[in-house]
């Protein structure tokens, strides 16, 4: 009995690969786009914008998807415990990380999906949020401040769409 309850919690050696491989390219991404995102910052300071400027907008969103997306790929679980595909759990937590998603049940059938939304999310919004941050600077000089909070919002808490779609759509 035992040994049949071990080798059905073990993956097969070719989903380890695979994993391994998906989570090493994830990897990379991030590495990636935290390299673009101090690169994007250093050039906004090199054009004359100030670390107060940039504080409560550019730096709060870049180091915030750093931070969530450090995470997301190198140290979230690939796979949800057994329970979440027997019961209907719309929470998730592990370590410090924390989410809840009204209406949307999490199951390992929409996990990796509800990842890879979190991710791309995160990731992307590291990348492009520091050149919109400089359009709406250099475009709209007088209505600037009163763009940024907008912008601001969408770019943090915008991650829940995409989470909240993958969710559903592979519930």
């Amino acid at each position: 009995m035992e040994r049949l309850v071990s080798s059905a919690v073990r993956l097969s050696a070719g989903e380890q690969r695979v994993r391994a491989r998906r989570r090493k390219g994830w990897r990379l991404a991030w590495v990636l786009c935290a390299l673009a995102a101090a690169g994007e910052v250093a050039l906004l300071l090199a054009m004359g914008f100030s670390w107060e400027e940039m504080g409560s907008t550019v730096l709060l969103v870049v180091m915030l998807c750093v931070l969530f997306g450090a995470w997301l790929c190198f140290l979230a679980r690939e796979s949800l415990p057994r329970y979440y595909d027997e019961n209907k759990i719309s929470f998730y937590g592990d370590g410090v990380f924390r989410m809840n998603l009204p209406g949307v049940h999490f199951n390992n059938s929409n996990w990796p999906h509800v990842l890879n939304a979190m991710r791309v999310w995160l990731l992307g919004t590291e990348v492009a949020f520091p050149p919109l941050w400089w359009a709406v600077h250099t475009l709209w000089p007088g209505h600037a401040l009163s763009a940024e909070l907008p912008l601001t919002l969408f770019a943090c808490l915008g991650f829940c769409l995409p989470t909240y779609f993958a969710g559903k759509k592979y519930e």
